[in-house]
Formats: C-alpha cells, sequence, structure tokens
C-alpha cells in the first residue's frame, strides 16, 4: 500500500514538473516565434504591441473589454478582430468594421486604425467625438510610429494570420507621435527666409481663401532643401506659388480675395493663377519636410511666392487664420540634383448626385524620372485616392494610397522610384457623392479636384 502511494506521489510530481516545463517550453517557443525574422505578422502584432500594451484592459472581466466588446487576449484577439462590427454605436451607422480583409480598402473602414492612429487625432476628435478616445487612452502613450506602421502594412495586406506581411525593421522606429500644443510661431531659419501670412479672419459658417504675394529679396539664385509650414486651426490647405518668367506681378503683402461676398470668383485673382509654378504645399497643421542630401528646388533672383491660403469654418463664431512658412537654403556647391515639381491635374470631374464614382487619369514622362516625393489633394467627397506604375515591368504596381483628404499622407520615396521615359502614373480617386447634385472640378470645399503633387529629378 506504501509503494502504491509513493508510485502515485512520484507520478504526480514527474507529470507536474512536465506539464510546468512543456508550459515554459511552450512560452519559449511562442516568444521566439514572435521574434524571428520569419514569423508571421500577426503573432509579432500579438506578442509585442497587443499583449503587453492592450491586453491589461482588454481582457474578461475588465470594465473596458465589457464596454468595447473587445477581447484581446492571445486565443481569441485575431477572431475577435477580423470582419467583426464594432459595438460603438456610431462606428457602426459609419459601416466600419475593427479590421477588414479587403487589403487598402479595409484600411478606410477599420475602427481598430482609427482608434490607434494618434498622430490623425484632430481629424478623429473634430470628424469623429462620437468615437470615443484615441487608444492606448491617456497618460498611456501612443504606439510607436514603427507599430502604427507595422499594423497598417498588416491591414492592407490583407490582415493574414499565418503569412509574413510587414519587415520587422519597422519596429526599429520607437518614435511616437505627441499631442500638438496650442499654436506657437516657429522660429525663422538661420540660413533661409520666413514667409508670413499675419492674422485674418474667417466668418462663422464660410470659407475664405486669398492669395498674398511676397517678394523673397533674393539678387543670387537660392537652393531650397527643406520647407517647414505651421498653421492656425481651421486650414483646408496652404500652398506656395512661384510665377512664370515674364508675366504680371501681383502687388506685394495684399490680400487678393478668390471670391466677392457674394461667392463669385473674382476675374482679376483667376487671372494670376494662370501663370503659377507650384512650389510646395500641404493641408496638415503643422509640415516639415527636408529633401533628401544632394536635392534642392533652384528659385531665380528676383523672385517672390503667392501664398495660397485656404480657411473653412463651419462653426458659429468667426476663427483666426495665420500661417508662417520656413524655407531653408542648401549650399549651391553641395546641389547635385535639381528638383522639379509634379502638378498632375484632373480638371474633368463630374460625380453624379447620390452614386460613388471613381475616375482615371494617367501621365507619362517624356524623359527618365527620379521621384522622391508623392502627396495628393482632394475634397470632402473623395474616400480614396491611389496611384500606380503606368508601363514597364511594374506597370500596375500601386505606390501610393490615401484615405483621408484632410491630411493625405506625404509618401518619401529614398531611393527614389525610378521611372524611364515614356512611363509615368496612374491617378485612379473615389468619390462618394452624397449630395442631390451633381458635383464637378471647383476650388471650394464642397467642389472637387483630383490633383497629384510631387517631388523628382532628372538625370
Amino acid at each position: 500500500m506504501k509503494i502504491k502511494l509513493v508510485s502515485v506521489i512520484l507520478l504526480v510530481v514527474y507529470l507536474t514538473i512536465f506539464i510546468s516545463c512543456s508550459s515554459d517550453e511552450e512560452e519559449t517557443m511562442e516568444e521566439s516565434l514572435a521574434e524571428a525574422p520569419s514569423a508571421a505578422t500577426w503573432l509579432v502584432i500579438q506578442d509585442q504591441i497587443l499583449s503587453p500594451k492592450c491586453v491589461s484592459c482588454h481582457q474578461n472581466g475588465a470594465s473596458e473589454a465589457t464596454q468595447s466588446g473587445l477581447i484581446l487576449t492571445p486565443d481569441v484577439a485575431y477572431s475577435q478582430l477580423i470582419n467583426r462590427i464594432p459595438k460603438n454605436a456610431t462606428a457602426r451607422s459609419d459601416s466600419l468594421i475593427l479590421v477588414g480583409t479587403n487589403g487598402p480598402k479595409s484600411l478606410a473602414k477599420s475602427f481598430l486604425w482609427e482608434k490607434i492612429n494618434a498622430p490623425n487625432e484632430d481629424h478623429f476628435y473634430q470628424d469623429h467625438p462620437s468615437y470615443g478616445s484615441i487608444m492606448p487612452p491617456r497618460p498611456l502613450t501612443p504606439l510607436t510610429y514603427g507599430e502604427l506602421e507595422f499594423i497598417r502594412k498588416w491591414i492592407i495586406e490583407g490582415a493574414p494570420k499565418t503569412t509574413v506581411v510587414a519587415d520587422l525593421k519597422l519596429l526599429e522606429n520607437t518614435e511616437r507621435y505627441q499631442s500638438q500644443p496650442a499654436f506657437i510661431p516657429p522660429p525663422p531659419p538661420k540660413d533661409g527666409k520666413q514667409l508670413h501670412v499675419k492674422q485674418f479672419e474667417i466668418q462663422p459658417d464660410s470659407e475664405r481663401e486669398f492669395f498674398y504675394y511676397q517678394p523673397l529679396e533674393n539678387p543670387e539664385p537660392i537652393y531650397i532643401n527643406q520647407v517647414e509650414i505651421s498653421m492656425r486651426p481651421g486650414s483646408h490647405h496652404f500652398l506656395i506659388y512661384g510665377f512664370q518668367a515674364n508675366v504680371p506681378i501681383p502687388q506685394p503683402q495684399v490680400y487678393r480675395e478668390l471670391r466677392d461676398k457674394n461667392g463669385s470668383y473674382i476675374l482679376t485673382t483667376i487671372q494670376s493663377m494662370r501663370f503659377h509654378t507650384f512650389v510646395a504645399g500641404t493641408q496638415w497643421p503643422k509640415m516639415n519636410y527636408k529633401f533628401p542630401a544632394g536635392i534642392a528646388l533652384r528659385i531665380p533672383a528676383n523672385s517672390g511666392f503667392d501664398l495660397n491660403s485656404h480657411y473653412v469654418n463651419r462653426t458659429k463664431s468667426k476663427i483666426l487664420g495665420e500661417v508662417y512658412a520656413n524655407l531653408y537654403y542648401a549650399d549651391p556647391k553641395q546641389v547635385e540634383h535639381m528638383a522639379e515639381v509634379i502638378t498632375f491635374t484632373n480638371l474633368d470631374i463630374r460625380l453624379p448626385p447620390n452614386r460613388i464614382t471613381t475616375l482615371h487619369k494617367t501621365f507619362n514622362f517624356r524623359e527618365k524620372v527620379h521621384i522622391f516625393q508623392l502627396f495628393s489633394h482632394a475634397h470632402e467627397l473623395n474616400t480614396e485616392f491611389r496611384v500606380e506604375i503606368n508601363g514597364g515591368k511594374r506597370n500596375g504596381e500601386e505606390i501610393y494610397f490615401s484615405n483621408d483628404w484632410e491630411h493625405p499622407p506625404i509618401l518619401e520615396l529614398d531611393p527614389p522610384l525610378v521611372l524611364d521615359a515614356g512611363q509615368g502614373v496612374k491617378l485612379i480617386a473615389t468619390y462618394n457623392n452624397t449630395r442631390n447634385r451633381e458635383v464637378n472640378f471647383g476650388f471650394l470645399s464642397t467642389d472637387e479636384m483630383m490633383i497629384l503633387f510631387g517631388l523628382y529629378y532628372t538625370n
């Protein structure tokens, strides 16, 4: 009897040790798999992002999990996210799902992406106040830029469970978005020039767009290799234009309105726009773009810039607009390539009422080009803006995607995208016209546009 009892005890001890070791080995194996270069992207997301940063709140019994209806523990997280309708009523009515499997289209409809994309908090809180809070919630820190890009890449690749679709090197970017403070004018550059559009008013429930010519006072050519723009809240866009040679130049430091008080276009302003050459611009409240090393934009001597500011005020009170633009000058001796500007525009826009319409427009280059920057511009009916390579071995390859007309991403290409003569880009823009009238190309935010801006150099 004693022998049997001892045997049973030994068996229990052995089983306990075996189970414990097996459990430890399984955990170690999962950890090593998640850290391996060949690890499935989803496994990395779960192990390195969701488990350490989300599971403490999104687990069985936690109030946050009950409120959101979302559990992110490793055993159920994938099934909890994929093709599930969110509990948030507003997100449901907006036809969002947590994470879809339809590639780039799913990013635009992902409630998870809306919730974690902290750099887009202005859009989140202004346009979707009923979506709740950005996750992780304050005072916790937001996900890093690397983690966000890793998840974004996973979503646009169809959110697979078992394959590798994102480079682990993305996670090496550990910088984080910092909430934007109140508007603070940037200090002027030491070697360059600061342009300033002084404070101006935008009346309630209205838009204001104007041009403001400012001479550069440059007796010699200058070479710009960095542009920094900072604006007060409410801006739709800010663009910097130069003028073609030997054309009429507007009177400096005068606000030239695009429309009169009745909303009609002012002919003299429209006429001056015919001679514009695009230099730089953004829809972001803050932008600081640096050209790749050895590349600069040459501006001829005795030039000036036409500053185009467009503000939209949909509140019941007047607001103030103001813009600063810093131009940083490069040493001419260090410039190897002269930048050229892309302004591919589709003016043929006809959007039937209450219909989704996709427009296509192709632009080809006459010589070999090296493209190092791209960004789109459209208005509020635009739901997607895609750019594909046209021609050559990479024909049809998507190189740019935006689903945020207010803050389109600026794609930086280093090394640049090289296209041979005869090749080009195809613009594909989708619009959802929910209005009861046709919408066409125009300058109001309630009109539409389809523009691709960018920078390149030739051989």
